[in-house]
């Protein structure tokens, strides 16, 4: 069959032994539309939308996170200075909140349903709600390989805080109300996760057990898309080797003992790792995630609502983030934009692969968020910002304000975001309406 009439469905992987690579979108591969898998209005041959939550704790700079006017000349607080390049593709969106969040104590009552508005269970009891994220996977993660992938850079905490559970402080994201869905903190564990049928293969290249397919499938796509698939493998390729050095320096998982026995004293507890390499190796795997269809839904936990992490590599090492976010010091504006960082790289990493007409920045919604607008627990308004267009669905470059209006529901958002994808459900949450202004 030949190349202008093959058509391949949205389901189809490049194989090898042990291994599963789904197809990165190109255009000149029409492809059949899975059911619900692309949001209203999409056709058969666009690229999907997808959604990626960016989550850190213990919120911002009170002085720091604002914005102000509309397109290029927004003017952002130093919170989000490094979005700047990106304000006519950007919301900022200014008084929401989530009723459930203010009936019970600090961090884990404000954080364990910040993406579902529901009631939580106190006295060390588990129960919330399935969050907008996994309601979506349910809907729409059937048209990819994985339904969705849930990342984290900080291991849960297990213990429990003025009467409330602290997993509510460590999870965003629940499979069901009495499930938090299980985070992958290791970039090796989600790499293989994303792409390798059998765990026990992890000393085998992915790229090696494709590439015969590979080469097929080149001979029938257009030059465009051979030059758009070879930027992908190599891309697969650069996260492969940085996660093998990673493990090599023992940094991250995949790291190999040298010693038989210790040959200094026990350290100190935590995860003996760089976090600037470990959120980055996580945030490309978010955009390989979406470059290659794997996933339309992922969601990134950078660090946990009452963290402990240290920041060594910003000078910040004196204090845990916590801690350090009850005081508008110049260190924590140093913390609170390194986490904003992380936004402003997938959606410089997202800009430069084109899809057609758009980019995949174009045809994602990043949704950047917090369980409190400040340190010292205010979550009467939180602190909600978004990056992309959502299929072309989304109108960048505003600032909305609902701090005077009195259906201002954080789940009104969630509506709105399960809308882009063609998910309409009656109610979310305490919201009934989306927000027609998104």
């Amino acid at each position: 069959m030949s190349s202008s009439t093959q058509r391949w469905s949205r389901r189809a992987f490049l194989r090898g032994l042990g291994v599963t690579m789904a197809l990165p979108w190109m255009e000149s591969v029409p492809v059949w539309a899975e059911d619900g898998a692309r949001g209203a209005g999409a056709g058969a041959s666009e690229a999907p939308v997808r959604l990626g939550v960016l989550f850190s704790g213990n919120g911002y700079h009170s002085k720091e996170w604002w914005a102000r006017g509309e397109g290029a000349g927004m003017e952002l607080g130093q919170v989000l200075a490094p979005l700047h390049d990106f304000r006519e593709k950007l919301l900022f969106i200014e008084g929401l909140y989530n009723a459930e969040a203010l009936k019970g104590n600090i961090h884990s009552s404000q954080t364990g349903n910040l993406l579902s508005g529901a009631p939580l269970a106190s006295g060390g009891e588990i129960r919330s709600g399935t969050s907008v994220d996994q309601v979506l996977a349910q809907q729409v993660g059937r048209g990819t390989r994985l339904p969705s992938l849930v990342l984290g850079c900080e291991k849960s905490n297990p213990s429990v805080h003025k009467n409330y559970s602290m997993l509510y402080s460590s999870h965003i994201s629940w499979s069901s109300p009495t499930t938090p869905t299980p985070l992958e903190l290791y970039p090796a564990l989600a790499f293989d996760r994303m792409f390798k049928d059998e765990a026990d293969r992890a000393d085998r290249s992915v790229l090696d057990a494709v590439m015969s397919e590979a080469g097929d499938l080149r001979r029938r796509i257009s030059l465009r898309d051979q030059h758009k698939l070879d930027e992908y493998l190599d891309s697969v390729r650069e996260v492969e080797v940085r996660i093998e050095r990673a493990g090599k320096r023992g940094e991250l998982q995949g790291w190999r003992p040298t010693l038989s026995k210790p040959d200094r004293p026990r350290p100190a507890d935590g995860i003996p790792q760089d976090i600037a390499e470990h959120m980055r190796l996580m945030c490309d795997l978010m955009v390989l995630a979406f470059q290659t269809d794997t996933t339309r839904l992922v969601t990134l936990k950078l660090n946990n609502d009452h963290s402990s992490l240290r920041f060594p590599h910003l000078g910040v090492d004196y204090m845990i983030h916590h801690l350090l976010s009850h005081s508008d010091t110049a260190d924590w504006l140093k913390v609170n934009q390194f986490f904003t960082e992380q936004v402003a790289y997938i959606a410089r990493r997202l800009q430069a692969v084109q899809e057609g007409e758009r980019t995949a920045l174009d045809n994602t919604l990043l949704l950047f968020c917090s369980s409190m607008l400040t340190g010292n627990h205010e979550a009467g308004r939180l602190p909600v910002v978004m990056v992309g267009g959502g299929g072309g669905r989304v109108r960048g470059g505003r600032v909305l304000n609902y701090r005077e209006k009195p259906e201002r529901q954080m789940c009104r958002l969630y509506l709105s975001i399960m809308d882009k994808f063609g998910v309409r459900p009656a109610t979310f949450g305490d919201a009934s309406l989306p927000l027609e202004e998104v």
